[in-house]
């Protein structure tokens, strides 16, 4: 079990608890669960990484306290 911390840089900071071989799209239902906005809509970076919605978060190198950033679509 990992927590991952999303930023959307407007004030909004969600923790997620999620597990290392849920994919990104899990990630962000769990996300849209806690902000109210569509999952849909969400799109999660790292740096200039845009993160696909069918790979998982193992494949991707997302441990455990890592921070992501939190873009709308």
């Amino acid at each position: 079990m990992l927590e991952v911390t999303c930023n959307d840089r407007l004030g909004k900071k969600v923790r997620v608890k999620c597990n290392p071989d849920d994919t990104v799209g899990d990630l962000k239902k769990l996300i849209a669960a806690q902000t109210g906005t569509r999952y849909d809509k969400i799109v999660l970076k790292k740096w200039y990484t845009v993160f696909k919605d069918h790979i998982r978060l193992s494949d991707y190198e997302i441990h455990d306290g890592m921070n992501l950033e939190l873009y709308y679509q």
